[in-house]
């Protein structure tokens, strides 16, 4: 969390500045976002809730994602974490939703990306979807870098950076 929560600050400090929310969404992170974002004191004056969709039945339950918007989709790719941030972000009102989806290892996934692979995405009025591929297999360390790099997306899409 050490290498989060300084990032998780700044992001509180825009987003309270601004007077506004976010929404998170995240798999193979496993609520290391909302975590971060969640230990900043004043956490309730942005942080509007999140899930951790770890399965099919999870997304179905926890977003209400019909099995007609899945059709063509994959979890763990750009077109799959842009329709669960949008989902977030509208489901709790949202202006910001943050998305993760991926692959934390040791192991891949049964889609064929390696350990070490994931999606991040972020809607809002700024929207974008970037993969991450570590290349590493320790499940630890990819959660860590998977966390870091939605959080450090997110703070760039926020202050009107290009990621």
């Amino acid at each position: 969390m050490q290498i989060l929560i300084p990032v998780a600050e700044k992001i509180a400090e825009l987003l309270k500045a601004r007077g506004e929310t976010v929404a998170v969404v995240e798999s193979s992170a496993g609520g290391l976002i909302a975590a971060a974002l969640l230990a900043v004191p004043g956490a309730s004056a942005y942080f509007l809730g999140g899930a951790v969709v770890y399965t099919a039945a999870a997304r179905k339950a926890l977003l209400d994602i019909p099995d007609d918007a899945m059709r063509g989709l994959r979890s763990s790719s750009e077109p799959y974490a842009r329709l669960i941030a949008e989902t977030v972000r509208v489901r709790h009102g949202a202006v910001w939703g943050l998305a993760e989806t991926g692959a934390s290892g040791p192991t891949g996934n049964r889609y064929g990306d390696a350990a070490g692979h994931t999606c991040i995405a972020v809607a809002g009025a700024s929207a974008i979807a970037l993969t991450l591929e570590t290349g590493k297999a320790d499940r630890e360390t990819n959660m860590r870098a998977f966390a870091l790099e939605a959080l450090q997306t997110f703070r760039k899409v926020v202050e009107g950076q290009s990621p």
